[in-house]
């Protein structure tokens, strides 16, 4: 009597048990080479249109070319597709809702460690999770790529649109990424390429965690929480990007040494919420540069923002020159211990609020530009103290410290400045703001 219900309530139990293993069996991923593949020359293998369910992966060498809607449905779960083989191409594919879980690194694409030189070109990938994935791989190029992110989903659980992990050599190059977590994520990557790409509502459009020696050109960012985190690294080469409308920081540098910062753009860079962000202050920052040092900051152009450049943390030996600061509410502010020369070679910077003369003609100012003074300072400790600005008090001790500059504080010197700015560079067709 007793086994006999034992044995009842046991068969119950191993069919759910059965049936639970079973799910996670047909959830499991699949060979691309299920899926009714045609054979091309060269290893080319094209996917005709329609709607593949489930998770696939490609772990032999191949060119996947999909025919326009060709689309690979994840159903919630996993990898969309995760590549295990090197010199593997997919190009031209659809895919959409693979899972978001972060702890478990889910992504449209995932590349593992051993693919190397995998060519992901001209896809198009909508949903919570990562995007594209790079593991520890060599040689990756992505290229093309069009990613959105779930606006359904809180930004900090959103993956991030393009990750690169342990990463060298890779090319990434005028791909679309918005509504993700950050554009791109590069961590511990060292000798990598990322030009042309036009990165959207995020929170951060570019960040570099522990990356040496890597290429940041001519990128866009939009409306993101910072244009370019750039934290942890070194001899990066930061030139000819734009910064249009974000918050917070339009490029934050935090402990970057022996790097390039030329010819960028940043604008309109707005005041608001630093929320997760690692340094505090929310002035809406051109420029941030703290604890750097040894770097090269030149041709830059900070404008219409709310603070033009801030130095802090011992940021100091960078070398700033030929810049331009126009139209930003604050010019400068600098917080050290002893003055810094912002000009090199007897040529500095141009400040829209620069009120000397040129006498001799020669595109430089007669009188040296110095942006902050003992009363700026004042003004940083207590902002209610703006409230005087035009107070006969404020005029006095901006006097005296003119009168007597014996009591003047360490600070800030263009000694020579520019009277003109540098030509703003244009923008691409294809680096347009996104309706």
């Amino acid at each position: 009597m007793l086994r006999s219900q034992a044995i009842s309530t046991f068969q119950p139990l191993a069919a759910l048990l059965l049936a639970l293993f079973c799910g996670v069996a047909e959830a499991a991923p699949q060979p691309i080479t299920t899926l009714p593949l045609e054979a091309e020359e060269g290893n080319r293998w094209r996917l005709p249109a329609g709607e593949y369910t489930g998770q696939f992966i490609i772990d032999q060498s191949m060119k996947l070319l999909c025919e326009p809607g060709a689309v690979l449905q994840a159903q919630g779960e996993g990898n969309g597709l995760l590549i295990e083989a090197s010199d593997v191409t997919v190009e031209g594919c659809t895919l959409l809702d693979w899972g978001r879980d972060l702890t478990a690194m889910n992504a449209a694409i995932f590349v593992q460690p051993k693919a190397q030189r995998v060519v992901i070109r001209d896809n198009q990938l909508r949903g919570a999770g990562f995007g594209v994935w790079v593991d520890g791989s060599k040689d990756v190029s992505l290229i093309g790529n069009r990613i959105e992110g779930d606006t359904s989903t809180r930004s900090q659980d959103r993956g991030n649109g393009i990750h690169l992990y342990a990463v060298s050599g890779a090319r990434i190059i005028d791909n679309q990424v918005r509504h993700t977590r950050d554009g791109i994520y590069i961590d511990t990557s060292n000798g990598n390429h990322i030009e042309g790409n036009v990165l959207e509502d995020l929170r951060y459009g570019v960040h570099y965690m522990f990356a040496n020696d890597n290429s940041v050109i001519g990128n866009v960012t939009r409306r993101t929480r910072t244009g370019y985190a750039l934290m942890q690294s070194r001899k990066l080469e930061v030139i000819g990007n734009r910064s249009e409308g974000d918050e917070n920081y339009g490029i934050l540098m935090n402990y970057i040494t022996y790097s390039t910062i030329r010819d960028n753009v940043v604008s309109d860079v707005r005041s608001g919420s630093t929320g997760d962000s690692m340094i505090s202050g929310a002035e809406g920052k051109a420029l941030f540069i703290y604890n750097s040092l040894f770097n090269t900051i030149e041709g830059n152009r900070f404008e219409k923002s709310a603070l033009g450049i801030h130095l802090t943390a011992g940021s100091e030996d960078n070398r700033i020159a030929g810049n331009a600061f126009i139209g930003n509410q604050q010019q400068v502010k600098y917080v050290a211990t002893r003055t810094q020369e912002w000009s090199i070679d007897g040529r500095g910077n141009y400040w829209s609020d620069y009120l000397g003369w040129d006498r001799n003609n020669d595109g430089l100012g007669d009188l040296a530009y110095e942006p902050n003074d003992n009363v700026d300072r004042v003004l940083w400790l207590y902002p209610q103290v703006r409230l005087l600005m035009n107070s006969p008090s404020i005029e006095v001790l901006r006097w005296v410290q003119r009168a007597f500059p014996v009591i003047k504080s360490p600070g800030v010197q263009d000694s020579h400045p520019l009277m003109q700015p540098p030509t703003e560079p244009s923008i691409s067709k294809t680096q347009e703001p996104t309706p």
